[in-house]
């Protein structure tokens, strides 16, 4: 096992808190394997690349010689996780909840070891308790405590409703970890307060508390918002290997070095070299096909990794791209929606023209039908189809 300095080092890579760092240090001076655990709630069937900060995290973990727990949400994903929502979430039924559990299994395993990994559901212990244990967990926190909740706080002040449901949200994740007997408990920044009731009732029912490790949330391919499937600025692990690539390939320039913090396993050192290398000069895109490269291979193999620039964009809607393709710049201050980028670019002979053939799903990026909602960021390179003969290699670059 590494020294407690160089797991430290590890633990702390991208992270945005460890909640206590002295703690941490004491229980890894005990130079035994930690009980590291981790909740996601299998609310939808995929994931995309924003939800594996956290599973890299626990592989790292894995990694220093710790115990990996997994745990699926099958309990709490019927309450439907409150935090940062402006509303109650609709509850998805135990089948839905089932089947989306038995996805993220198979898709999760293409980053953690699974003869190294502990599945547990927390419907095993949670099913098992009795009202009177519903009680006294209840009694563990106060409303007032829960209003001093930001999301809680804000609905409540705007005559938002809350339901009594949502409040038990919290206390089933803290109890979890007793269930589990957790050391660690890793989470993204929007968790905070479910991993810190985790703490507390861990010393309610006799337990030294855990401690915490809270990871950013992950930028999408826009460099600005939280990566997410309804916003279109993901990359999902199950997408095909050219499209993945194509992807990442394509990110601004500027938000390449948090994906390779969060998202790559090379080292610091080596992510150093790749920055110090850019300023010396190398082309930013070169780098950012390395990291495309390594995200592909994870999810499809070595062999697809290589072949994936073939896949990525070679191919549109009738064919192969031209030999020729044109490479266009457009100089921007901010992010520019399509319509205005087909304009600028030359691809349509006028605004009405972009519009008419975003209407029609004649518009690609990157081999995928686009509509008017899609930007680019400033920075982003992709390769545009405007119609069956209109195409280009489109950069947002910064005036």
């Amino acid at each position: 096992m590494k020294s407690v300095e160089e797991q430290l080092a590890l633990i702390k890579r991208g992270a945005e808190e460890v909640l206590v760092e002295s703690e941490l240090v004491d229980k890894l001076k005990r130079g035994q394997p930690l009980r590291i655990k981790a909740g996601f709630d299998p609310t939808a069937p995929d994931l995309h690349l924003g939800h594996t900060v956290l599973i890299n995290k626990l592989r790292q973990f894995q990694e220093l010689g710790h115990h990996v727990i997994f745990l699926i949400g099958d309990f709490t994903g019927l309450i439907g996780d409150p935090s940062g929502k402006s509303a109650t979430r609709p509850p998805l039924t135990r089948e839905q909840v089932l089947e989306n559990a038995e996805t993220y299994k198979a898709q999760v395993f293409k980053i953690l070891d699974p003869a190294k990994t502990e599945v547990a559901f927390n419907s095993t212990w949670m099913d098992a308790l009795s009202p009177a244990d519903f009680i006294r967990l209840s009694s563990q926190y106060t409303v007032a405590r829960m209003l001093e909740r930001d999301d809680f706080a804000k609905r409540y002040t705007s005559n938002q409703p809350i339901a009594i449901h949502e409040f038990l949200y919290p206390l089933v994740q803290g109890y979890d970890s007793v269930a589990l007997r957790a050391d660690i408990e890793l989470g993204g920044t929007d968790q905070k307060f479910n991993l810190l009731m985790g703490r507390e009732l861990q010393r309610a029912y006799g337990q030294n508390a855990q401690c915490i490790v809270t990871m950013p949330l992950l930028e999408g391919l826009d460099g600005v918002k939280k990566m997410s499937k309804s916003l279109g600025n993901y990359v999902g692990i199950q997408e095909a290997p050219g499209v993945m690539y194509s992807k990442l390939v394509s990110i601004p320039d500027a938000l390449m070095w948090r994906y390779f913090e969060l998202l790559s396993f090379r080292s610091m050192d080596e992510i150093n070299g790749f920055k110090a290398d850019v300023q010396a000069g190398a082309n930013p895109r070169d780098i950012k096909i390395k990291l495309a490269e390594e995200i592909v291979a994870r999810f499809h193999g070595d062999e697809a990794a290589a072949s994936a620039h073939k896949a990525a964009g070679n191919r549109m809607k009738d064919g192969e791209l031209p030999e020729d393709l044109p490479e266009v710049e457009v100089s921007a201050v901010e992010e520019m929606p399509i319509a205005a980028i087909l304009n600028k670019a030359g691809l349509v002979k006028n605004s009405a023209g972009a519009r008419d053939l975003l209407a029609a799903g004649s518009v690609r990026v990157d081999g995928e039908v686009v509509d008017r909602g899609f930007v680019f960021a400033v920075g982003a390179t992709h390769v545009v189809q405007a119609g069956k003969k209109a195409f280009a290699r489109i950069s947002l670059k910064s005036e």
